[in-house]
């Protein structure tokens, strides 16, 4: 087989070989891809699909390269008159040769981009490549989101969702990601709300439907006290879950802000949308326009004409949807309603809870630290228990750990202070953000704050003793410790920021 003079050059020689090796190393790394179930590997995807299909594109490259310039060298040092453009004759052996390998290769090259192409596509969407390829700066968000309710979901389907459009700005928007992480210019912690996140009406909304919520949904919350025997405190709640049901013929309950029968339009005067001293719904029937300012923190009518304005989502409530991180009395009071904690040890609520918040410097340090101080806290206080139940401690030691290592990341600072989360108002302002009384409309409308809005007391008190409601009013709220009624003066969270009951 002769092949066109100007192939025999170093160049041409260097990236056939290239070429070629790269062709083989590419039909081994996929037979072992697919064979072995590497696909959970973050780096395999992209050496296989992405790396080796452009070391082999860079060989076939330096043909054509070396032979354009050996056919410069052989112009100019040939006292033979050669063609400034070549002859293409198939007649001649050796073009029709040429032609074929050129096919055949370009059939091959087709066949690997297009293949290494689409599965560099779906290694870039998988959860693993999201998650893990940039260990330290995702690992509190891969960590929270591998113990949510989404678990099972995508990263790309909330964060991207479908369409090019989305996906072209996604990847735009990565590149400087990789760029942040190459060079170290990421923030710790990862700011959050993302201001370039897709609406939730075409994320969120493919899989929840806000107008077919209707009625309401009791929650059982279980308390436990920051006293010797950890008391127990249950609240029943019948939260009004309401929504846009066609069969219930109106518009209710918690989902009636989700743009149903109104637009809800908020001004937020902070990066995390906590802060919201002005409020405006449109009735879309009737076109009526209420606006709610607040009494404390007013705008002035410039600052409403010239501060953007969002339109109300699943995200401004569910703003942690996936990427949670519990406060030490959240994460502990589940331990012990669980009994993964056993409650019967003396404190343990309480000295959980100081242990998880207090501040360390790794997470070897938080190990140790948990480990040494509940060991030496029974150990002085309750010699007999730290004698005979050493086992039960040390699960519950083992227990904070476990907690600490999914809700606590010091490397990226990231933990329960730095991400509010809005479902309820127990720990931050979450609803009274809006429902805190202190909104009024110009025609002296009020948005409403008292608890019967969003739900009713069912039962309350300690197990065994729990008082219950007689009447579809329910109860009024008692508070577990006796503070009168301090709890009607002022939000939850003043108290409860995570440490308290």
């Amino acid at each position: 087989m002769k092949l066109p003079r100007t192939v025999h050059n170093r160049l041409s020689y260097a990236g056939a070989a290239i070429a070629l090796l790269a062709f083989m190393l590419f039909v081994f790394l996929s037979f072992l891809h697919t064979v072995t179930g590497a696909a959970e590997a973050p780096y395999a995807g992209l050496l296989i699909f992405a790396l080796v299909p452009t070391i082999l594109l860079l060989g076939l490259l330096l043909i054509p390269i070396g032979m354009f310039f050996e056919w410069r060298h052989i112009r100019r040092t040939s006292r033979v008159s050669i063609p400034t453009f070549p002859l293409i004759d198939l007649n001649q052996p050796h073009q029709r040769n040429a032609a074929l390998i050129f096919a055949v290769g370009s059939v091959l090259l087709l066949f690997v981009t297009v293949f290494g192409g689409y599965s560099a596509y779906e290694a870039t969407e998988s959860v693993t490549f999201c998650g893990t390829l940039c260990h330290t700066v995702m690992e509190p968000e891969f960590t929270a989101y591998s113990n949510s309710p989404h678990a099972r979901v995508r990263c790309v389907d909330c964060h991207v969702g479908s369409g090019a459009d989305w996906y072209v700005k996604s990847k735009l928007t990565g590149a400087y990601q990789v760029y942040a992480v190459l060079f170290d210019k990421f923030p710790r912690p990862i700011p959050s709300p993302i201001a370039s996140l897709r609406p939730a009406q075409q994320t969120c909304e493919q899989c929840h439907w806000p107008e077919q919520f209707y009625g309401a949904q009791q929650n059982r919350h279980v308390y436990f006290l920051p006293d010797e025997k950890n008391s127990e405190w249950v609240v029943d709640l019948l939260v009004k879950i309401g929504g846009g049901n066609p069969a219930a013929g109106r518009t209710e309950g918690i989902h009636w802000h989700m743009n149903i029968a109104d637009r809800v339009e908020y001004i937020a005067t902070d990066e995390k949308r906590q802060q919201i001293p002005w409020v405006r719904i449109t009735d879309r029937s009737t076109n009526e326009v209420r606006e709610y300012v607040s009494t404390e923190n007013p705008l002035t009518e410039r600052q409403i004409e010239t501060t953007p304005k969002r339109t109300m989502d699943c995200m401004d409530c569910h703003n942690r949807p996936t990427h949670t991180f519990r406060s030490p009395r959240f994460a502990v009071n589940l331990a012990l309603a669980s009994g993964a904690i056993d409650s019967s040890l003396p404190f343990v609520r309480k000295q959980g809870v100081e242990l998880l918040a207090a501040d360390y410097a790794s997470r070897d340090a938080a190990v140790a630290g948990i480990s040494e101080g509940l060991t030496a806290f029974y150990q002085k206080e309750y010699p007999e228990i730290a004698k005979q139940r050493s086992a039960v401690v040390t699960r519950a030691i083992r227990e904070l750990q476990k907690i600490y290592d999914q809700n606590f990341f010091p490397t990226m600072k990231a933990s329960w202070r730095e991400y509010p989360n809005n479902v309820g108002h127990l720990e931050f302002e979450g609803c009274f953000r809006c429902h805190d009384g202190q909104h009024k409309s110009a025609e002296g409308k009020i948005i409403r704050s008292d608890c019967a809005a969003c739900h009713t007391v069912m039962s309350q008190g300690p197990p065994g003793q729990l008082a219950y409601s007689d009447g579809p009013n329910g109860l009024e709220f008692h508070h577990p410790e006796d503070i009168d009624d301090a709890w009607k003066l002022m939000s939850c969270s003043t108290c409860h920021s995570g440490l308290n009951p």
